[in-house]
């Protein structure tokens, strides 16, 4: 389950779900439910946080998923979920995927702001107006005390990317704790070119995650 449209092969701004199309037909994964729902249109951006009188994180983890799994027979409480984002929506896969390790089975961002004032970057003023609290922003904190559950997480961004060394303090100071993770950089900028590119590892890397969970486990020797 996405938390963003993003793009993939074909011409330079293609939906997530086109490439996960060209992903099955090349058989690099199996079909998945792709969800993009928006971030609840707060101004610029809700960066999927609780403010101004609104639960844009409930949004998400609540009511997104309860409304798919309505939706759709073949959807129930234990199928696996999964989240990503680009940019904005980055912070919000990692922010919620670190902090609801029982909801998502994996966790993966491109370009992602990984410091809450970084959003001031992308929004029109200061976000959030009214201030958020530290510990509830903070990725860390939340990887931190998750840490013994967390679901596989990966993120990538590009080398000339605004965003680049907030994404490797991030990768340091998960390193530095132990927290497992996969961390990358390639060529490029904050710009659908880089997301074109890119967006595929997310669903290879859900795959993945799927692909091991059927492996069975080794008989004792």
């Amino acid at each position: 389950m996405g938390s963003t449209t993003a793009t993939g092969p074909g011409s330079s701004r293609e939906a997530l779900h086109e490439v996960a199309s060209y992903l099955i037909a090349n058989g690099q994964m199996r079909p998945m439910l792709l969800v993009a729902p928006s971030d609840g249109l707060y101004r610029d951006g809700s960066a999927y946080l609780r403010h101004s009188g609104r639960d844009y994180e409930r949004w998400i983890t609540d009511d997104v998923i309860e409304g798919v799994t309505k939706a759709f027979a073949y959807v129930d409480a234990g199928s696996a979920v999964f989240i990503t984002g680009l940019s904005m929506g980055g912070y919000g896969a990692l922010r919620l995927g670190v902090k609801h390790p029982d909801i998502f089975r994996g966790i993966s961002a491109h370009s992602a702001i990984t410091q809450i004032e970084e959003m001031s970057q992308f929004t029109s003023a200061p976000f959030p107006s009214e201030g958020a609290d530290a510990a509830e922003t903070d990725l860390i904190s939340w990887a931190e005390r998750y840490r013994n559950i967390l679901p596989p997480l990966r993120f990538d961004c590009g080398t000339g990317d605004p965003l680049i060394e907030g994404n490797r303090h991030f990768h340091r100071e998960l390193k530095n704790r132990q927290i497992p993770h996969r961390y990358m950089e390639f060529e490029g900028a904050h710009d659908w070119s880089y997301w074109h590119a890119n967006v595929s590892s997310s669903l290879l890397f859900f795959e993945e995650i799927l692909r091991n969970a059927l492996k069975p486990a080794l008989a004792p020797v």
